[in-house]
Order: structure tokens, then C-alpha cells, then sequence
């Protein structure tokens, strides 16, 4: 029984990892190749917490997208002011706000994930 449960905590793990592993990869490589923008920060929509970005994309298409910033952050962004934003050409709705990216929580999820896996082969090994 101990044995089933450590393969459950390991895919648990497993899961973890590889979640903030995508993230941290999505952020980098939307910001190393994707396009750059300036964006305008609008007030948030009634009954939402994040701000709107609205920019305009290479191909002249004008967009309006909730903030990739969560609202928990120290600094909020101010309505009204500008970002430097960074977008994936082939899909403009994924966004990363330059110097507000949210590596931290994908950084948690793989240590979490990692120290998870860990228990679980510790399990394992108790189980054998």
C-alpha cells in the first residue's frame, strides 16, 4: 500500500515540475521572441481585480487584454500609465509584462514539485 502511495506522490511531483517548468519556458521565450510593444494600462472592468493592457500589434491589429500581472504584486500597475510589453506574433493574447514577469511562482511550483518527487521515491524505498 505504501508503494502505491509513493507513485502518487511522485506523479503529484511530477505534474508540479513540469507546470513550472512550461511557465518558465513560455516566459522566456515570449520574451526573447517575441515582439515588442508599448501598452496603455486601463482601470480594471467591474467585478475584476486586474487592469486591462491595450497595445497595438505589429500587423496594426489593436488589443485589449487583462493585465498577465497578478494583483497581488507591491507595485500594481497605475491606470493610465505605460508598460513595456513583450507578445507572441502568432498569438497576441499571450502577453509578458518586461520587468514584472511572474517567475517566482513558476519557480515554487518546480522546487515544490522537485522536493515532492523526492518524497515520493523516499517512500518508495521505505516501501521496498
Amino acid at each position: 500500500m505504501l508503494f502505491v502511495l509513493a507513485g502518487f506522490t511522485v506523479l503529484g511531483g511530477l505534474v508540479a515540475l513540469l507546470a513550472g517548468a512550461y511557465g518558465l519556458r513560455e516566459t522566456r521565450r515570449v520574451e526573447r521572441a517575441g515582439a515588442l510593444a508599448w501598452a496603455l494600462v486601463k482601470p480594471a472592468p467591474q467585478g475584476s481585480e486586474r487592469p486591462l493592457l491595450q497595445f497595438e500589434t505589429a500587423d496594426g491589429d489593436v488589443l485589449e487584454l487583462p493585465s498577465p500581472v497578478p494583483p497581488s504584486r507591491r507595485e500594481p500597475l497605475p491606470a493610465g500609465s505605460g508598460v513595456r510589453v513583450s507578445y507572441d506574433p502568432e498569438d497576441p493574447r499571450t502577453v509578458v509584462v518586461l520587468g514584472r514577469e511572474r517567475t517566482v511562482v513558476d519557480r515554487a511550483f518546480v522546487a515544490s514539485g522537485a522536493a515532492i518527487v523526492l518524497l515520493g521515491l523516499a517512500l518508495a524505498a521505505a516501501a521496498l
